[in-house]
């Protein structure tokens, strides 16, 4: 097969497994639980959070999460998996709401989350979300 062959991969039980990995990380993540989050990480977990900030653990994101906002949570609104050889990504999606560090409440604040899932555990997290954006928008600012 050349590599500009596709192969579709069918979803199997590990997908949906991988999937159900992902939304209890994100599920703990959002208590902020991170010890408990960390049961579904591996050793090497890389994560990169908006702006390319590099993270290694659950506790270091909720340590961010805790300067940038006063609280916040996650409304998933759907999950999509991608099977691959030894690997699964999935995509969670949904909006973010919660409260700025000085109270004001906000909702409707887009999301997407990639993860890497191997051997059960997840191996890499990508996340974007338009916090950025909201707060130049709050200070008047239209980039």
């Amino acid at each position: 097969m050349s590599s500009a062959t596709a192969q579709i991969l069918a979803a199997t039980d590990e997908t949906a497994e991988a999937a159900s990995i992902v939304e209890r990380f994100l599920v703990a993540s959002m208590v902020p639980d991170p010890e408990t989050a960390a049961r579904y990480i591996a050793d090497d977990l890389a994560i990169t959070f908006t702006g390319g900030r590099k993270y290694s653990h659950p506790r270091e994101t909720a340590a961010f999460n805790a300067g940038r906002y006063k609280w916040v949570k996650k409304k998933m609104e759907r999950t999509d998996v991608v099977p691959g050889r030894g690997e699964t990504i999935v995509y969670n999606l949904g909006t973010l709401y919660g409260e700025w560090p000085d109270g004001t409440p906000f909702e409707g604040n887009r999301y997407v989350d990639r993860f890497v899932v191997r051997g059960g555990k997840i191996v890499q997290m990508d996340v974007w979300n338009d916090s950025a954006e909201r707060i130049l928008t709050a200070r008047g600012i239209v980039a």
